[in-house]
């Protein structure tokens, strides 16, 4: 008997539709250079960035529906998608699915237009460090540096202001053992983050919408 081959992992977060539109899903913990448990749900930037790039030198592919659903994750990993897909000339839609939280927020609002359903959250906190950590000056202005990139970003590609996202960034009212905020669907829309509250039938409308503007 001939060996079943694998499933290609490369592509398992990428569906491409019959009407010229790719699906990409971002699920779970966005991986960096550090692989995650086997165990844990995970999106990897690697098989990402270049079906990112085959998408956009496609002439058969017209559009690209992003679905959320993560925890966050590697902070490079996540700007690296981002700014990929902020950078596409294709009709890009994202949909916040359960939650859009830490670097999924800027995945989130890197599309050229957002949706997020009803239920969905989307945290928003400061950026934490793993591992070893050394209690210097340095240390802590490369990490505000890394802060600012993340917050200017987000301002650049949605309504709300950078002052704003600091404020709710370093919130100490609603989150047990964080500091930040948790904005449910219709409040990140009343923030500004998201464009709209919606489901899958109005992405993909919004998505034909912006492919026909084309």
């Amino acid at each position: 008997m001939e060996d079943q081959k694998s499933p290609n992992k490369t592509e398992e977060n990428i569906v491409e539709l019959k009407t010229g539109i790719y699906m990409l899903s971002i699920i779970g913990e966005v991986e960096g250079h550090e692989a995650l448990g086997d165990r844990a749900k995970a999106t990897k930037y690697e098989h990402i960035l270049p079906t990112l790039a085959r998408v956009e030198d496609s002439s058969e592919i017209q559009g690209l529906l992003i679905l959320l659903n993560t925890v966050g994750g590697d902070v490079e990993a996540g700007l690296a998608i981002a700014e990929m897909i902020a950078s596409m000339s294709k009709p890009t839609v994202s949909l916040v699915l359960g939650g859009g939280h830490s670097i999924g927020v800027p995945l989130a609002v890197s599309a050229d237009y957002s949706f997020i359903v009803p239920s969905g959250t989307m945290v928003i906190h400061p950026v934490r460090t793993n591992g070893m950590f050394i209690g210097v000056a340095q240390t802590y202005r490369n990490m505000e540096k890394t802060q600012d990139r993340i917050t200017n970003f987000v301002s650049m590609h949605s309504k709300i202001s950078k002052e704003r996202l600091e404020e709710l960034m370093l919130d100490t009212s609603m989150l047990v053992k964080d500091v930040g905020t948790m904005l449910e669907g219709p409040q990140a829309v009343k923030e500004g983050l998201i464009d709209e509250v919606g489901g899958i039938a109005q992405a993909l409308g919004k998505l034909y919408e912006l492919m026909n503007q084309k």
